[in-house]
């Protein structure tokens, strides 16, 4: 693994972990060709280690997907989605990331969902700075996301939509 700077070091030495309280592992779902279906996981943990060499990597327990309806998360546990009995985590591991002079992020890495790896290109911001919270901890914040076809993971479920075309 390889992980790309730009003049400006990515993020500060040390061990910067994912706070559960003010994070989040999130996802987002066309839905009926008129909406779009949103979803997150509460079990998860990523670690970003600043410095001369840094590296970001990270996990979400597949049992913890939450989307508001108690019976689609038992679906979205099944085979038909994440399977999770048989891959119970998805994981995400950072190949490359460079902080652009404004904090803006660019980079690539790999995402495993049902035990397929495939490459990802990321895109987010960084805070300029760390920052320190009311309880004396310092603080930085980091957003990233990327687009991805579900199906080249192995989650190819749908239906017909009434109206035409699929659910998802």
């Amino acid at each position: 693994m390889s992980i790309l700077e730009s003049t400006k070091q990515f993020a500060p030495a040390g061990t910067w972990a994912a706070d559960p309280v003010h994070s989040n592992v999130s996802f987002e779902v066309g839905y009926a060709g008129v909406n779009t279906f949103r979803g997150s996981f509460t079990d998860f943990q990523a670690t970003l280690t600043g410095g001369d060499t840094p590296s970001l990597e990270g996990s979400a327990k597949v049992a913890s997907v939450d989307v508001k309806d108690e019976a689609f998360n038992g679906h979205l546990q099944s085979p038909d989605f994440f399977d999770a009995e048989r891959y119970p985590e998805i994981s995400f591991t950072a190949t490359e990331l460079r902080r652009n002079e404004d904090n803006t992020v660019e980079g690539s890495g790999e995402l495993t969902i049902k035990g397929v790896t495939q490459p990802i290109e990321l895109t987010g911001t960084i805070a300029a700075a760390p920052a320190t919270d009311p309880m004396g901890r310092e603080r930085l914040g980091l957003s990233l996301e990327t687009a991805i076809d579900r199906t080249q993971y192995g989650v190819s479920w749908n239906a017909p939509n009434q109206s035409g075309g699929d659910y998802v």
